[in-house]
């Protein structure tokens, strides 16, 4: 099971979709994305780890991939980390990836040409300036009619050279990072940026391993209608990784400080 910890320097408000909520069961999700049923030991994994208000960094999430053409569900390690890197902690770094440069980008450009990827969340949060508050208001985002999102994603797999399997291949890691764009008029009021969410006719475009089309790729990565996306503030409790329960996710009063 992965824990919960908080990445070394970082507090929830310096990175952009650094916590979502991921509470919709795997077999649902899998319809939901016409990928295959999930295995028995992904449903035992969720079964144990129940629902996850408070997903963070460095913990897995669920991650919708081609795999040999087929359309798969499985839980990726959130934080990219480039088949290169020598250290997997690399990918503490690269839990978002700018939709503006992933094209240029050295632990990006592999992976969109040949890894997309969605990854689903029933919510989000970003953390709102007030003015003559010091602290920041943490608000919580979902879509107006209760379905998941599809953030667009991208994945890699790593191999560890210093610990093997049974059979003696090196262990592998898949990891994932959520892309971002400029926000819609909706979230710009908490947040300059949000995901890139991707509307169900454009999936098979953005899944399909054989499609290269940099291009034409980059073009559907716009911010969501803001009328899909509604918002309410929520308690400060979100601002520890170790706080989960649907309590997270209410409406509270705002912050006073």
């Amino acid at each position: 099971m992965h824990t919960h910890r908080r990445l070394p320097g970082l507090s929830a408000d310096d990175i952009m979709c650094g916590r979502f909520s991921s509470t919709t069961p795997p077999d649902q999700l899998a319809k939901y994305f016409g990928a295959e049923t999930p295995t028995e030991e992904l449903l035992e994994v969720d079964k144990e780890r129940g629902p996850n208000f408070n997903v963070a960094p460095t913990q897995g999430v669920y991650t919708v991939y081609e795999d040999g053409g087929v359309r798969r569900l499985d839980t990726f390690h959130w934080g990219l980390v480039p088949f290169w890197a020598k250290d997997p902690k690399v990918g503490n770094r690269m839990i978002n990836a700018r939709s503006e440069t992933i094209a240029e980008k050295n632990a990006y450009k592999r992976p969109f040409a040949r890894k997309r990827c969605i990854i689903a969340a029933d919510g989000f949060y970003e953390w709102k300036k007030i003015d003559g508050q010091k602290k920041k208001q943490p608000m919580y985002m979902s879509r107006v009619d209760g379905e998941p999102f599809a953030f667009a994603g991208l994945w890699e797999v790593w191999k560890d050279r210093n610990h093997t399997d049974e059979s003696g291949e090196p262990l592998e890691l898949h990891s994932c990072t959520i892309i971002t764009g400029e926000a819609n008029e909706k979230v710009a009021e908490v947040h300059d940026r949000m995901p890139i969410m991707l509307p169900p006719d454009v999936w098979d475009t953005w899944l399909d391993r054989d499609n290269q089309d940099v291009e034409a790729l980059q073009g559907l990565l716009v911010p969501a209608p803001s009328q899909l996306i509604q918002l309410h503030p929520v308690s400060t409790d979100v601002n520890n990784v170790r706080n989960n329960g649907p309590e997270l996710i209410a409406e509270a009063d705002p912050v006073t400080d």
